[in-house]
């Protein structure tokens, strides 16, 4: 594997799920192992502390001194020699080895303080064919008292218990191989099911790839709306670049037909001029110069109109304030004679996401429309949308002006696209169909009525939420 090539998704977290599991088998495992060890320790001396207390029970000291050991050992393997459990009593005067103690050569064994008991190994013997071992050791400090005999009869002695270490190994040999076994058997169902999971939740994605592949291939016009939430944010935003670009293509192609509609009438007369033998050199000549000079207006005002459509997504907002503050203060010079004043209603900090240009043309055309008929007063009002889920705010701009206003049966005539401005009534030119087409770019609505406020005509323009 090239661990410098970027990774699939899936593979990417396979593998760190697995490196994940591994570590955690890894690390349960060892806490197991462990516990185990210390279990089977702590057992280990119960057991040996049980043989010394036994011992120390049955066994009793002869009137020499001697130990007498009990009659039935209380394990079989005391009186087998080299069976790897021992028994020794240390007594100050002597001491006493189990029969199984007979050849092997244990540690230096030393008398305990009475009510002492330690547990202690692995430490090193000799066995009985002469090979290096080791035992785990248990003493038991006790003091022998006969009941005939009184106190000064009394003395100490300390029982030791060894058992070879061989016994605990084997033990923790069978528990590591079933527990290893059953966690790699564990670890691999783990994987196995983890494989699924990560396929399954990806799944998704995959779909979303396959569909991003149809638009591609033109066999869909748009994204499917059902997926996850997590994936809804991408495959809106894919959704808006592709009307985005398909509305850039319809304009162009609206902007080409509309240019090559417009161009006909002037080509049609040259061509005509130029087939008629009486047209004498100065007529052609000015017919020419007319024909070319509206040709150029004509691709002018085509090309002011595409160049003023759509916007572009995800652009860094904007400060409104400012651009109004110097829209207002253009117009209130150039009304001047009119006296019209205009009056803000903006919340604070408010911001465009969209184009500079944009804007401008969106409040200069409709304060510009409202100056041009209002008798004394211009009202701006821009108020922010609330919106949820962490998109950004929509905008709500009107402008409402004191003059005559606008009958409602008008109002679809002077915001139909492609209508000259000598054929808009009471006068509105082509800017409010330049504000008509931005903001339809910017999925928003316009709606034109009368003025609550100032009596006159009230434009207001509604931006959605953003992605």
């Amino acid at each position: 594997m090239n661990f410098g090539q970027p990774r699939s998704l899936q593979a990417r977290q396979l593998l760190a799920a697995s490196m994940g599991l591994l570590a955690f088998l890894a690390l349960a495992g060892y806490a197991l192992d462990r516990a185990f060890i210390k279990t089977a320790e702590s057992h280990l001396e119960e057991r040996l502390s049980n043989l010394a207390l036994s011992i120390a029970r049955d066994g009793e000291f002869a009137r020499d001194g001697s130990f007498v050991a009990p009659y039935d050992a209380p394990d079989a393997r005391l009186s087998r020699p080299g069976s790897g459990l021992y028994a020794e009593v240390v007594f100050p005067n002597g001491h006493w080895d189990s029969e199984s103690a007979q050849g092997p050569v244990l540690p230096d064994a030393r008398m305990l303080d009475a009510g002492v008991r330690r547990f202690e190994g692995p430490l090193p013997i000799r066995e009985l064919d002469g090979s290096p071992g080791e035992v785990y050791r248990y003493g038991m400090g006790l003091i022998w008292s006969p009941s005939r005999r009184g106190t000064a009869a009394e003395f100490p002695y300390t029982i030791y218990i060894y058992e070879s270490t061989t016994v605990l190994a084997e033990q923790v040999a069978v528990f590591r191989a079933a527990l290893w076994r059953y966690l790699g058997g564990a670890g691999l169902i783990l994987l196995l099911l983890q494989g699924v999971i990560l396929r399954w939740s990806l799944l998704p994605l995959r779909q979303v790839i396959a569909e991003l592949k149809r638009v591609q291939r033109g066999e869909a016009s748009r994204m499917s709306e059902r997926h996850p939430r997590e994936l809804e944010p991408l495959t809106e935003s894919i959704n808006a670049f592709i009307e985005s670009e398909r509305e850039n293509l319809d304009r162009q192609r609206n902007t080409l037909a509309d240019l090559a509609h417009s161009l006909k009438t002037p080509l049609a007369v040259l061509h005509t001029r130029l087939e008629d033998p009486a047209t004498d050199e100065a007529s052609l000549r000015e017919e020419v110069g007319t024909q070319v000079q509206r040709m150029n207006d004509i691709v002018s005002y085509q090309l002011a109109r595409a160049a003023k459509s759509g916007h572009t997504l995800f652009s860094a907002p904007i400060a409104i304030e400012p651009h109004a503050e110097q829209i207002v203060t253009g117009l209130e010079k150039v009304y001047a004679a009119k006296g019209v004043l205009c009056e803000f209603d903006l919340e604070p900090g408010l911001q465009f996401f969209g184009e500079a240009g944009d804007l401008q043309e969106l409040l200069g055309n409709l304060l510009e429309n409202a100056f041009k008929w209002a008798k004394s007063r211009v009202l701006l009002t821009i108020r922010q949308v609330p919106c949820d889920g962490g998109r950004r705010p929509g905008l709500l701009i009107a402008v409402d002006d004191d003059g005559p206003g606008i009958p409602p049966e008008k109002v679809a005539l002077i915001l139909q696209r492609g209508v000259r401005g000598d054929e808009r009534v009471h006068g509105h030119g082509i800017g409010l169909a330049i504000v008509h087409d931005l903001v339809r770019a910017y999925k928003g609505s316009m709606d034109v009525r009368a003025s609550a406020e100032l009596g006159g005509a009230r434009f207001e323009i509604r931006l959605p939420p953003g992605l």
